[in-house]
């Protein structure tokens, strides 16, 4: 397979691909691998469906092979002899409409109708496809004006004409659709990868049989990438065959697989990000390889580093949720995890994307300018010149300079190496005067952190593993806006008015396994002047409601996601006036399943924020008030239920919402529930997409399931037998009132 991957703002041809050479091809064979499923499908797109004009998007990230896959179905001998006329135009970044137009009319028209310098190119090249059945090749487009730029000079009619668009980026794919879905082009899985490297290295000759199993590790490297794959097969090519040299390519391949070749075409899509986005992206590549990267501490480390300026305070998370939407929709980011509502909850860098990145810090000297402030990347290399130098920064050769009193530092995401080489990383933290970000929770710190931090006032972001704490070691960090904390030992936080009230920047504040106790909170005096007003997110653990004031959150009037695990009896509504957060929309409540045991009745203590979309309750009974309560939540997507007692105690427990109805309600999820008899009716979850049941004592599903239209998946985990079959009863009938296949039923089962 040639892989083609037109790059550069320079870039400006058209014709027939056959014929032109891409700066990133390796090979020019006829014979192309791989893509055979992804151009039947498209195949049908071009030849089938509606006989109006129709616009087929292919995107995906630069070196998936997009050029490769449009000129496979673009040189098929029945694309051929279907269309009438054929085109094929690279676009790219910079282009010339006028020029464009040009060589698109000369392939339309064979180049036998010449053009005159004032001649309107436009109007002639409509007049030459009106009543024509055409198919026109846009390769390479990076914004939707080349398209409107482009497009109205096409004719619409009813002949089943097309336009075949390739681009990197989701959404110009997304704007451009008419009536096809734009086409999604995914990695090559490791049995094509290998096809793929096998064809480029032997020319159509079988691997020998002692390089086998290096060649498929090669491959297997090579991460589904067909430019990595090409790329690398031309260098094994030229190398010895022999196994130990191959399998050290595999071993090395990040650092070998970007050439000259890819690093142009990486370097294209780099060059037409906005400012503000490069450094969210060089930070990416800061992780470890192959790393998940949590996209909650991704964002609230890019808004500590402040790559994004001027925005409003109660915008900031929104904001820096736009940066990784640009640029997962640009396939520089890949999402690697997509909760139910189909937010993303991890996303990772390709390697070819992340070297590039290491690439691009390591040539500024791991510097990077940002306005008036400069920001030093730490790398291993750094770590082991600070440690060679006692930390004397003025003595450090890649720096390059004395002054460091003004420098900001971002911290190393992955602190392995200091954990392995230094028992107390706080040697050196001290030392990081203008720190912003430091993430400490993998590292056991020593009791004197809280001494260590004290010097560190531009503090934005900070998680800690530490034995002990109390807000007042740090409430003088008033720039804190993200506070996470895990604890050794089972001792209480206690809360101080005087403490967290002055750490009016805080946004985010995470407690993990140890209690919180609220102190010196009460109702006279200064309560106006108590309020965090940014604070988004508050999640605790073992906290105890019998000793807080019910005015508590009010403190907290914009919180947008509260999560508590509660150790005691409720005596008074969590929210006594759930006005008051109208901006809360995730709620996570654990109880502990003694109270629910001793004691019925305090679920009505819990009338939730109208505005709550997702809600996630652990150890309840889930009696009629409480179903009803959850109902009244008009806006509520996600419900997931945990450990609860329906009714009451009896040995039989019944479930019964045939009148009670969750409008929105899109995911649910039911987890150990002792529910054994479950009634609904069609209308009581009239929009639901995904079902998942884990465990418990249901007996099967209501069979009103087959009538919910928006039904697209069923997860059973370790569930009773019947309820599968009911599943499957579901699936059937709405296979035989649609006649469509659109439910997928999964079943787990023990190991």
């Amino acid at each position: 397979m040639e892989v083609v991957e037109t790059c550069g703002k320079a870039t400006l041809s058209a014709g027939e691909p056959s014929t032109k050479r891409s700066i990133t091809s390796i090979y020019d064979d006829d014979e192309v691998v791989g893509f055979e499923n992804d151009a039947q499908i498209i195949m049908k797109k071009l030849i089938r469906g509606t006989k109006e004009r129709d616009l087929i998007s292919i995107y995906g990230m630069p070196g998936l092979g997009k050029t490769t896959l449009a000129r496979k179905v673009y040189n098929n001998p029945y694309i051929v002899n279907y269309f009438d006329v054929k085109t094929w135009c690279a676009v790219s970044q910079a282009y010339n409409r006028r020029t464009l137009l040009v060589e698109i009319f000369k392939q339309a028209t064979d180049d036998k109708i010449k053009i005159k310098e004032d001649d309107d190119v436009a109007d002639m090249l409509r007049k030459v496809l009106i009543g024509k059945r055409y198919l026109i090749v846009l390769d390479d487009i990076w914004d939707v004006e080349a398209w409107e730029d482009l497009g109205i000079c096409f004719p619409q009619g009813e002949c089943g004409s097309r336009v075949m668009v390739t681009t990197r980026i989701e959404q110009v794919a997304k704007h451009l659709q008419h009536h096809s879905h734009p086409y999604s082009l995914s990695f090559l899985s490791s049995k094509k990868s290998w096809e793929l490297l096998e064809k480029k290295v032997f020319r159509g000759e079988s691997c020998p049989p002692d390089l086998l199993e290096a060649g498929l590790q090669v491959a297997l490297h090579c991460k589904g990438l067909p430019l990595v794959v090409v790329l690398i097969a031309g260098m094994l090519a030229k190398m010895d065959r022999k196994s130990s040299l191959w399998l050290k390519v595999a071993n090395d391949l990040s650092s070998l697989a970007l050439g000259e070749q890819s690093m142009k075409v990486i370097q294209s899509s780099y060059d037409h990000l906005e400012n503000h986005l490069k450094p969210c992206l060089l930070y990416m590549a800061l992780f470890p390889e192959d790393h998940k990267i949590t996209v909650d501490d991704l964002l609230k480390l890019w808004m500590a580093e402040e790559f994004v300026l001027n925005v409003k305070t109660e915008n900031m998370e929104e904001a820096y949720r736009v940066c990784l939407s640009d640029l997962l929709n640009k396939s520089l980011v890949m999402a690697s995890g997509i909760r139910a509502n189909r937010d993303v909850v991890h996303c990772s860098l390709h390697d070819v994307v992340r070297e590039f990145c290491l690439r691009k810090l390591t040539e500024d000297k791991y510097m990077h300018s940002t306005d008036s402030r400069l920001c030093i990347y730490i790398h291993d290399d750094l770590v082991k010149q600070l440690d060679y130098s006692e930390y004397q920064l003025d003595k450090i050769p890649m720096l390059g300079f004395k002054e460091t009193n003004s420098l900001e530092f971002i911290a190393h995401p992955k602190l392995s190496t200091w954990n392995n080489r230094y028992w107390n990383p706080l040697d050196l933290v001290v030392k990081l005067r203008s720190v912003r970000a430091l993430h400490l929770m993998e590292v056991s710190l020593p009791d004197s952190w809280a001494t260590a931090i004290q010097s560190l006032t531009e503090l934005r972001y900070l998680t800690l593993h530490v034995r002990q704490f109390e807000f007042e070691w740090i409430s003088h960090l008033h720039h804190l806006q993200t506070l996470q904390l895990k604890l050794r030992n089972y001792k209480s936080i206690r809360l101080r008015a005087a403490t967290i009230w002055e750490m009016k920047k805080l946004r985010h504040v995470n407690i993990y396994s140890f209690p919180v106790v609220w102190e010196d909170i009460n109702d006279e005096g200064g309560f106006e002047t108590s309020m965090l007003e940014n604070m988004k997110t508050f999640r605790t653990c073992n906290i105890r409601l019998d000793n807080m004031n019910t005015r508590l959150w009010w403190r907290f009037p914009n919180l947008e996601e509260l999560g508590l695990k509660v150790e005691d009896e409720p005596k008074f509504p969590l929210f006594p006036i759930p006005e008051v957060h109208t901006r809360l929309h995730s709620v996570s409540l654990r109880f502990s399943v003694m109270e629910v045991f001793n004691s019925v009745g305090w679920e009505r203590y819990f009338v939730f924020p109208s505005n709550i979309r997702h809600l996630d309750l652990t150890g309840f009974f889930l009696t009629e008030e409480m179903v009803l309560n959850i109902a009244r939540l008009k806006k509520l997507e996600s419900l997931k239920l945990f450990l609860g007692f329906p009714f009451g105690r009896s040995e039989y427990h019944y479930w019964d919402v045939t009148n009670v109805e969750f409008p929105a309600l899109k995911y649910l999820r039911l987890d150990v529930m002792r529910i054994v008899e479950w009634k609904a009716s069609e209308e009581s979850f009239p929009v639901l997409e995904k079902l998942v049941i884990k465990g418990g004592y249901i007996k099967e599903i209501p069979p009103s399931f087959a009538d919910i239209p928006t039904l697209k998946l069923i997860q059973l985990i370790n569930c009773m037998e019947s309820v599968g079959v009911s599943a499957m009863n579901i699936k059937r009938e709405i296979e035989e009132n649609t006649g469509c296949d659109n439910l997928h039923v999964v079943v787990v089962k023990p190991k």
